[in-house]
């Protein structure tokens, strides 16, 4: 129902210049599973106006399929403007507050009202949130290996793909001890020399722990990579273990970061309170939309805290965290750079180009991008799964 106190948007008016209510409504909502991973969303409106979203959390697409038909009754027949009074009532009328099913359902879901509100309005949606901070957003390419030469080698084709900043992992083959051993610090420190050697001192590079590393390793592997200054450590511990991360950012000289599991502001403020973490990243699939990271962008800056988005999915994923990068101050580097390069085509009209490290301004409407149905045809359908990993002795551990 249309709230009386709501002044719809008004276009002028071609006889006499007053301004008159341009209304629009949710008329369906959509999903399909797209390979390799991915959940897409289509929100249809009445006007004839489609938003694009992608409401996914990796290993659980069917579940955020259901969650997605779940709200629908929030949405249908509602004015997709109203992005921010939609998702409050979606996220309190559940009663039960966050969770990253409902959290990452919610995100895809703003993110079509965002795509719908700018279509509508024939805007980005970084000029809805005020407007570019930036002219060109940079982005991170990935390398690694699991010894010395080929890791050295990944850097350098990264390099030649037009990146100065990369991401790598822990390339020296964990076995899942509580402690691991000296070997282990020095394989993993000898292959990020390695890459540091070959991407010379002015190309970032950073190294993620992926939350996998115990925290009676993780302290002296940070303390080993120091001379070697990483770009930042992502998650040397769990996200959940704020106050041992807090402990590990208090005693390093490198920037500590962490988010990707984490949903909405809420879900932030210990991080942020506690000192644990100099760069948040915030996943715009899974934290609640482009608003909520906005927000969470704000708060981060109260703290002289950076943004560095996670972005491990799709290309409509991506396009949503261009839009909140071009519009926020504290932005740092932006995941999902391979978006830019040739192998991702195949999804987009127009796919995202890598100028030295950067990608243009976006400057189409809502989120920029469209789909490229034809090519979509064949990536229709997936069965993914997350992947498992066990310790040498046979326990289940984190990957």
């Amino acid at each position: 129902m249309q709230d009386p106190l709501i002044k719809p948007l008004t276009t002028p008016s071609e006889e006499d210049g007053r301004f008159t209510p341009k209304q629009d409504r949710i008329k369906k909502i959509e999903t399909f599973l797209v390979a390799p991973r991915w959940l897409f969303l289509k929100m249809h409106t009445e006007e004839g106006i489609v938003g694009l979203g992608e409401p996914i959390l990796e290993g659980r697409a069917l579940t955020c399929q259901v969650a997605v038909k779940e709200l629908e009754p929030w949405l249908i027949g509602e004015d997709p403007t109203r992005v921010v009074h939609l998702w409050q009532s979606m996220y309190k009328h559940s009663f039960y507050r966050g969770g990253e099913i409902l959290t990452s359902a919610l995100s895809g879901i703003e993110q079509a009202l965002w795509d719908c509100y700018g279509k509508l309005v024939g805007l980005p949606v970084y000029r809805l949130l005020g407007g570019p901070t930036r002219e060109r957003i940079r982005v991170y390419g990935t390398a690694g290996g699991r010894d010395p030469e080929s890791a050295a080698q990944s850097v350098r084709q990264a390099v030649a793909q037009g990146f100065n900043a990369i991401k790598t992992g822990i390339g020296a083959g964990r076995r899942g001890r509580l402690i691991e051993t000296a070997g282990f610090t020095e394989r993993a420190v000898e292959i990020f020399a390695a890459m540091r050697q070959a991407g010379g001192p002015e190309v970032d590079i950073a190294i993620d722990f992926h939350g996998a590393v115990p925290p009676q390793t993780a302290k002296r592997l940070v303390k080993a990579l120091e001379p070697y200054h990483p770009f930042f450590i992502e998650e040397p511990v769990q996200c959940q273990n704020v106050d041992v991360l807090a402990d590990i950012t208090h005693s390093t000289s490198v920037p500590i970061a962490t988010g990707e599991r984490l949903f909405t502001k809420w879900g932030f403020r210990d991080v942020l309170e506690k000192r644990a973490a100099s760069i948040l990243q915030p996943d715009l699939s899974h934290a609640g939309g482009i608003m909520e990271t906005r927000l969470i962008a704000g708060m981060a800056e109260a703290y002289y805290a950076g943004i560095a988005p996670h972005c491990p999915l799709g290309p409509i994923s991506f396009a949503a965290c261009l839009q909140l990068d071009a519009a926020i101050p504290n932005f740092l580097c932006q995941e999902g750079g391979r978006h830019t390069t040739p192998h991702m085509d195949g999804y987009l009209k127009v796919p995202f180009r890598n100028e030295a490290g950067y990608v243009p301004l976006p400057t189409g409407a809502g989120l920029g991008v469209e789909l490229d149905e034809q090519a979509l045809a064949d990536k229709i359908g997936h069965d993914w799964q997350n992947p498992k990993a066990y310790a040498e002795d046979g326990a289940a551990i984190d990957w």
